[in-house]
């Protein structure tokens, strides 16, 4: 299954081991999913981890987070940006979430933000899904 995911779920999943971000992140080193983002979506992780409300949640230090970017990194099957969909949303910030799933042909977008992305999911049929509904579906 070819997931993208949004920032939203990268930040969880570093703040604690027990959600279901933190599990959707181990299947995705496991290889049970195939992982894409593009640059800026990379880069968006990268700069909410860093901010000093998550740093203080998760606790790591910066060196620990480029470890973590990196080995995420190597996990990512890039998505090219053969088109740019904007405006689409009402959330700016969300759109290059969701121009990684349509350009990276992605299964599904897995957010703790459904709502942000529900017209846009049925205009370009691609699933928007919770994370616990996600781990749900892999467990059936």
């Amino acid at each position: 299954m070819r997931i993208v995911l949004d920032t939203s779920v990268v930040v969880a999943g570093l703040r604690t081991r027990l959600g279901a971000g933190n599990a959707v992140l181990r299947l995705v080193a496991q290889g049970r999913f195939i992982l894409l983002a593009t640059p800026p979506l990379f880069l968006e992780y990268e700069d909410v981890l860093k901010r000093p409300e998550h740093r203080l949640a998760h606790g790591l230090a910066f060196e620990a987070i480029d470890e973590f970017l990196a080995e995420v990194a190597a996990l990512i099957e890039p998505a090219e940006l053969h088109f740019q969909w904007r405006p689409l949303g009402r959330d700016p910030n969300d759109e290059m979430v969701f121009e990684a799933a349509i350009n990276g042909r992605a299964d599904a977008l897995v957010t703790y933000n459904i709502a942000d992305f529900t017209g846009l999911a049925e205009r370009f049929k691609i699933a928007v899904i919770h994370p616990s509904d996600l781990l749900k579906k892999v467990k059936a």
